[in-house]
């Protein structure tokens, strides 16, 4: 059984994060010959102050847009 752990910045909507996990499952689907009920994915979000790149957090790089 695939399992797929994303882990990403807090933000996007339920609906964001459903239309992606169902196009990740089809995807493993088609490329690995597996049934749709075999394939587990979780995401962990972390809030936007707990995740940093470019020495800033997201916090950061958003207040500068």
């Amino acid at each position: 059984m695939p399992e797929i752990t994303i882990s990403m910045a807090a933000g996007r909507t339920d609906d964001q994060k459903a239309g992606m996990m169902r196009d990740i499952t089809q995807a493993l689907v088609k490329n690995l010959g597996v049934d749709a009920d075999a394939v587990v994915i979780q995401i962990n979000e972390a809030p936007l102050a707990h995740k940093m790149k470019g020495g800033k957090t997201f916090v950061e790089r958003a207040a500068k847009k």
